[in-house]
């Protein structure tokens, strides 16, 4: 396994990672979970992800229970949470980032992952109805309450976390270290355009979710749409929308004839991509079979592969680069 530094914190973090969002108390067992997190530890992963939101909690409860179960070192491990959205009855303050949810949120996250303090603590989106420096305070004071180690952002603006970064530096307040922007193929902008200043001249880390467009550059919806998976799952059909249109499956045929030349799956042709980019600290995989995170595993070893011809390859298909202004 390769470790990165999480932006420019002290922190080290695998490269690949493992997350739960729809697979943990929800599309597999415990039984399966327990296994995916334990061949991740040994392939030397040290980086779980979790959320208040999925499942409604169960997540984060199975999670808890796995971990507790194992004889591994906290010192050896990280565990995020990202608080947004809630995990109870919607009423108004369950959910947000006033001060009152994150800090009762976070309490209950403590308390089902069975979990002394939470390492990566993320503001799961932006709240436009509470304002930033009542956010920031109160992500400030988590930390000094020992209640999380490192505070960041998933799905905010470049706009918003300068401002959030602004407020820190006026109080002299702890910084968000880490954003956790949707990244692959086809979802290009933010990290290798928009956040650009963020990294050279801020330091920011990325946690990456979604390097594999929900299973579209898996290569299995290249065939009509299987049960069984997210996107035929009707509760899903957001995801669905954004996600699956015919240019994309027709790039993603021609990125299997890349990936076979190269003697990869597709799978592990787009992670190794997303491995590629020195920005991303972390690539966040989902798994719902144990077959499955074996053959992603492979990328860590693959992407070195991806050569400057390769990526060109590869950009001449995706026809999504982003351009950049010109000084």
């Amino acid at each position: 396994m390769e470790y990165r530094r999480l932006g420019k914190s002290g922190l080290q973090i695998s490269a690949l990672s493992l997350g739960s969002w729809l697979t943990f108390g929800g599309q597999i067992d415990d039984s399966t979970a327990d296994a995916l997190m334990s061949m991740s530890y040994d392939a030397g992963i040290n980086f779980f992800d979790n959320a208040e939101s999925y499942q409604g909690g169960k997540s984060e409860l199975v999670m808890g229970k796995i971990l507790k179960s194992k004889p591994w070192s906290r010192s050896s491990y990280i565990v995020s949470s990202k608080i947004f959205f809630g995990s109870e009855d919607g009423k108004p303050n369950q959910k947000g980032l006033s001060r009152k949810h994150l800090f009762e949120a976070t309490h209950k996250s403590l308390i089902s992952l069975q979990l002394d303090y939470i390492d990566l603590l993320f503001c799961h989106r932006p709240d436009k109805s509470v304002p930033i420096e009542e956010t920031v305070w109160a992500m400030h004071n988590l930390i000094q309450q020992g209640k999380c180690l490192y505070w960041g952002t998933s799905e905010w603006s470049a706009a918003e976390i300068m401002e959030a970064r602004n407020i820190c530096e006026l109080h002299h307040l702890i910084k968000p270290i880490m954003e956790q922007p949707h990244y692959n193929m086809f979802v290009r902008n933010k990290i290798e355009n928009e956040f650009l200043h963020l990294f050279q001249h801020k330091g920011m880390g990325t946690t990456i979710w979604s390097p594999l467009a929900s299973g579209l550059l898996s290569g299995k919806y290249s065939q009509g749409m299987p049960e069984g998976t997210r996107l035929s799952d009707e509760t899903l059909a957001w995801l669905k929308e954004s996600t699956v249109n015919e240019d994309r499956l027709l790039k993603t045929q021609k990125l299997q004839i890349i990936a076979n030349d190269l003697h990869l799956s597709l799978p592990v042709l787009a992670l190794s991509w997303c491995l590629k980019n020195p920005n991303v600290s972390t690539v966040i995989l989902g798994a719902t079979k144990v077959k499955q995170l074996e053959e992603n595993l492979t990328a860590i070893d693959k992407y070195t592969m991806l050569n400057a011809e390769i990526m060109e390859a590869i950009d001449a298909v995706l026809e999504n680069k982003p351009k950049l202004p010109v000084y």
